[in-house]
């Protein structure tokens, strides 16, 4: 396996302070963020992320993204894009920017459910069947085009999506070539939405499994202000929690992975605060390290 960092999860770092500092550490790669941007007077993981290159003029930063990653001995896992699968334009230019930095497989993102903000936009209200079809109908789309430029679109199994879970991917991908459009497979998205076996899910997958993404996540209760009969009703919700104290067992998941073969790319998307950056980078490092010699030794 070889790790990388989503540089989503790194919104204190300019890219040069990414690829020194994580080359330094040890990582094997890195997965650039490209969007245009809220701009923020404090670097967040949505707005004013430093190390996020914008997608406005992407194709005149090409060539300076390669040489900086390369300088730094790191590979490109993939690209981080957030371009959807209804605009057609902007997708080509990520293909297409994908090719030419050599870095073969980018996200694609799908249309959110409609009760769901995912993505910045108000709910649609739409119904999950029309959505669904509707996304298909883009995707087979984004086939011939991934298959134009010789890379590969991912989907991101993603809470409030027409694709949270593996067999929804299934159905969304059926009869297009995994080699044009594949899957994300991200255990930290599963814990708040789309959960099914672990294993079972990579098994549906099979070769449609090309990418990992890595992070944590926790239900948090808090006392809801219900009164009356509904008074002591708690409210859930999923937070950011550190790879090592979240409710995914990255053990098992480690398990998992290696029971169907799977020997890619682990990129990390941190969004806990626990520790500072640096220090959380080279925890994490430190950790899955250990997690994948304990799983292979077993």
């Amino acid at each position: 396996m070889k790790f990388a960092v989503f540089t989503a999860s790194t919104p204190e770092w300019t890219p040069q302070e990414a690829v020194e500092t994580l080359s330094a550490q040890g990582w094997d790669g890195i997965e650039w963020r490209i969007t245009d941007q809220k701009s923020a007077e404090t670097p967040g993981f949505w707005a004013g992320n430093r190390s996020t290159w914008p997608f406005t003029g992407l194709e005149d930063r090409l060539d300076e993204i390669s040489a900086l990653t390369s300088g730094a001995g790191l590979a490109l896992s993939a690209i981080g894009g957030y371009e959807r699968c209804d605009d057609h334009d902007g997708v080509e230019r990520m293909l297409a920017a994908t090719a030419r930095l050599g870095a073969d497989k980018v996200r694609v993102t799908t249309l959110a459910l409609g009760n769901s903000s995912v993505g910045g936009g108000a709910p649609s209200g739409r119904p999950y069947p029309e959505l669904f079809d509707e996304t298909r109908e883009h995707f087979h789309w984004v086939a011939e085009r991934a298959a134009h430029h010789g890379v590969t679109a991912l989907v991101e199994l993603h809470r409030g999506t027409v694709v949270a879970s593996a067999s929804s991917a299934l159905r969304l991908l059926d009869g297009i070539d995994p080699r044009q459009v594949a899957v994300i497979h991200d255990v930290g998205n599963l814990i708040s939405e789309g959960q099914e076996d672990t294993l079972s899910g990579f098994q549906m997958l099979g070769e449609r499994l090309a990418h990992v993404h890595v992070k944590n996540t926790r239900w948090v209760g808090t006392p809801s202000e219900e009164t009356g009969e509904f008074a002591g009703t708690v409210d859930w919700a999923p937070q950011p929690a550190p790879l090592r104290a979240g409710q995914a067992d990255l053990v098992a998941y480690f398990r998992a992975l290696r029971a169907v073969g799977y020997d890619g790319w682990i990129t990390v998307e941190d969004f806990s605060t626990a520790l500072p950056l640096a220090e959380r980078t080279a925890d994490n490092l430190r950790y899955l390290h250990a997690v994948a010699a304990r799983v292979a030794g077993e």
